[in-house]
């Protein structure tokens, strides 16, 4: 399963998870964000879930599968999309949003920001 939330400067923080009913001493997602490094990005085993988060730039597309115990792969069968690869068999794919930034926030909206400092709205009456 895959989450996405903004990140920071164009970039988007995805969670890969695996549920904790998996049996494994060790998992890990490879793709082309790291090159496909079967050690690059381990998955950490939590109580919920098996679980690891990468930045990855947004407005993209990336394809991954799961390494369980450096010789099972395994597909994302909650992936956004799959292609077919070189060896007969599928890859997921990840799609990375273009988040919109978001709206500014006021606490009083009687305050204005404005370059290094702000104006009030003064009483007339």
């Amino acid at each position: 399963m895959i989450t996405k939330r903004p990140g920071r400067d164009g970039k988007v923080l995805v969670t890969f998870a695996i549920p904790a009913a998996i049996w494994a001493d060790t998992i890990s997602v490879v793709g082309d964000f790291n090159n496909w490094d079967e050690s690059a990005t381990p998955l950490r085993q939590t109580e919920s879930g098996w679980m690891a988060t990468v930045e990855l730039d947004a407005g993209c597309a990336y394809e991954y599968r799961y390494l369980f115990d450096g010789a099972e792969w395994h597909n994302d069968w909650q992936a956004d999309a799959y292609v077919s690869n070189r060896f007969g068999g599928d890859n997921s794919v990840v799609i990375t949003p273009e988040f919109a930034p978001p709206a500014p926030v006021y606490p009083d909206e009687r305050v204005i920001p404005f370059n290094r400092g702000h104006l009030r709205r003064a009483s007339t009456g």
